[in-house]
C-alpha cells in the first residue's frame, strides 16, 4: 500500500502552491548568480506533491527545472515549447514502459503537470534558482490565443481565472 496524500503532506510539512499541488522548499543555494532579471540563487529545490484532483497549472519559468520522481503514481509533464510544439513526458518508475526517472523542462517553456490517477511525489530543482518574479501563470484565454491547436491540454491545465 502506498502512502496517502495526507501522510506526505503531514510528514513532509507540505503547503499549497499557487500553481497547484503541495510543496516545501528543501534547498536554496547560498551562492548567487547574476541573471538578466537580477541576482538569483545558483539553484533551489522543492518537494512537490501532485494529485489527480490538484495538478500543476500551466506556467513558465525563466530557468531550467529538473523534475525527479520519488514515489507513488507516474506524473505527466505537459510542455508547450517556445516554438509552439507540444510534448507529454511521463516520469515514473516504469522505465521499461517509456517512463523516465527525471526530466528537465527548458527555460521559457510553458508547462504543467498532471497525475492520471492517485498522487505523485517528486522533487524539482530550478537553476538559476526559483524566484516568484520569474514565474508566470496563465489563463485559458491567454494561451488559447497563442496556441489554439493545444486546446485540450490548455483547458485541462490552465486556470480560467488566476488565483488570488
Amino acid at each position: 500500500m502506498q502512502p496517502s496524500i495526507e501522510y506526505w503532506r503531514k510528514e513532509l510539512q507540505l503547503e499549497p502552491h499557487s500553481e497547484g499541488g503541495f510543496f516545501k522548499e528543501t534547498a536554496r543555494s547560498e551562492q548567487t548568480i547574476k541573471t538578466s532579471r537580477g541576482q538569483r540563487p545558483l539553484y533551489t529545490s522543492i518537494l512537490f506533491l501532485l494529485t489527480d484532483k490538484n495538478p500543476s497549472h500551466l506556467h513558465r519559468l525563466n530557468s531550467d527545472e529538473t523534475w525527479y520522481y520519488h514515489a507513488n503514481d507516474p506524473l505527466s509533464i505537459h510542455c508547450i515549447f517556445p516554438d509552439g510544439h507540444y510534448q507529454e513526458i511521463v516520469i515514473g518508475p516504469q522505465v521499461d514502459k517509456g517512463q523516465v526517472l527525471s526530466y528537465t523542462v527548458p527555460k521559457n517553456t510553458i508547462f504543467g503537470s498532471s497525475v492520471a490517477q492517485g498522487h505523485s511525489l517528486v522533487s524539482c530543482v530550478v537553476a538559476p534558482g526559483f524566484d516568484y518574479r520569474d514565474f508566470e501563470l496563465f489563463t485559458q484565454e491567454e494561451l488559447l490565443k497563442l496556441y489554439p491547436q493545444h486546446q485540450t491540454i490548455i483547458k485541462q491545465l490552465a486556470y480560467q481565472s488566476l488565483p488570488h
